[in-house]
């Protein structure tokens, strides 16, 4: 099998956007995720409203994150895991090195017992 075939292979931002998404929900301890701050102008911007701003710089990924977390956990614990499971599901699933992964905590939930 040739692996060095001419042609060039694009991922639409949308893609970017859900595996962030996902990877990040997929992390116990993250409630939901939380629209990103002034990110609605009269411009539509993909991603904003769910909580994910991506950029791509020279083949890598910049993700800032926007989330809520549980009450019961430690903010700290889960954000560099959403960190680590972001980082890993970029690597894995496009082959794209996320140099940089913001965790924005936006809120945190607590439930009434």
């Amino acid at each position: 099998m040739n692996t060095d075939a001419p042609g060039k292979i694009v991922i639409a931002p949308e893609v970017l956007i859900t595996i962030a998404k996902l990877s990040t929900l997929s992390v116990p301890g993250v409630a939901r995720m939380a629209a990103v701050p002034g990110g609605i102008d009269r411009y539509i911007k993909r991603g904003y409203a769910d909580g994910v701003r991506i950029q791509v710089i020279e083949h890598s990924i910049r993700a800032d994150l926007h989330i809520v977390v549980k009450g019961d956990v430690n903010v700290h614990a889960v954000s560099r895991a959403v960190q680590d499971e972001v980082s890993r599901a970029m690597a894995e699933m496009v082959g794209m090195e996320a140099k940089v992964v913001n965790v924005h905590v936006e809120d945190i939930i607590f439930t009434e017992s």
